[in-house]
């Protein structure tokens, strides 16, 4: 069962954040992607990594049950994500936690190194990772479905939110999942409001210079068939972490702890253990 907290961000933002498994376990925090919420790590948080594990799971400011604020400057200065990751571990006394981060939330991550740099942190799992986020990317280092998606999406039109989101989580996953699974994740997506998504998008990321800096363990989880962030999104974090080792996914699409999560959950489990070795 899941412990709820409500603490407060970078302006005063309440972050709703679960926490699930073995208190005295190395924590690991798991943070989502773009418009989903901290639902996507279901097959993370109700697995043996519980029985381990201190798993916690926050909803990033905009999404799940976190408050969004309406105002593009919310979403796009950096010191307000990494002063919210901050929050979460801080507040709960989470020592040494490795992150894993998915997708916007690998992005975040590196946020966080941006500014506070990686000395509390035991290591990091980047997943499917946007570490090079902007428009100009679509078609290089991000999926060309994202020039169909992000109009849709960032529109205040509920019938194109919803035809953009659909088209956004079919591009998401290389085999269907089931009808209630699907049912889940649609509805996660769509509850995060266009100006949320809209202002995520507004400036453009770029973490690489923080990943050139990583001493600490880095694993690099990334799908060989994902068609939002590109398999040169991952060769591209490889390229600048000199520390980082790799682990690709055949035929998996964006969400490998999703569409592969005993392989995930198994590499996820060593990976925290070796930083503690």
């Amino acid at each position: 069962m899941a412990i709820r907290h409500t603490i407060e961000g970078a302006e005063g933002v309440a972050l709703a954040v679960r926490e699930f498994g073995n208190p005295a376990g190395i924590p690991l925090v798991l943070i989502h992607g773009w418009t989903q919420s901290h639902l996507c790590w279901v097959k993370q948080y109700e697995s043996a990594l519980a029985d381990e594990f201190r798993i916690i799971a926050p909803d990033l400011r905009g999404h799940g049950d976190s408050a969004k604020p309406v105002g593009e400057a919310h979403y796009t200065n950096s010191r307000c994500w990494a002063d919210d990751l901050a929050a979460v571990i801080n507040t709960l006394g989470l020592e040494q936690p490795v992150l894993a981060g998915w997708s916007y939330g690998a992005l975040v991550s590196g946020l966080y190194l941006r500014h506070y740099g990686e000395a509390a942190l035991g290591g990091i799992n980047f997943v499917g990772a946007g570490v090079r986020v902007a428009v100009e990317h679509i078609g290089t280092l991000l999926g060309a479905v994202f020039a169909e998606v992000v109009p849709k999406v960032s529109s205040d039109d509920l019938g194109a939110n919803i035809e953009g989101i659909r088209l956004f989580l079919r591009a998401c996953f290389t085999a269907p999942i089931s009808r209630e699974d699907w049912e889940t994740v649609l509805a996660f997506n769509i509850a995060v409001p266009a100006h949320v998504r809209a202002g995520l998008l507004a400036a453009p990321g770029d973490i690489t210079p923080e990943l050139a800096k990583l001493t600490k363990p880095v694993l690099m989880s990334h799908g060989l068939a994902d068609e939002l962030t590109l398999p040169a999104m991952g060769q591209l974090l490889l390229d600048h972490c000199p520390v980082a080792k790799a682990s690709w996914y055949e035929g998996v699409g964006h969400g490998p702890f999703i569409e592969s999560p005993q392989r995930f959950n198994t590499e996820l489990a060593e990976f925290a253990r070796s930083t503690r070795a």
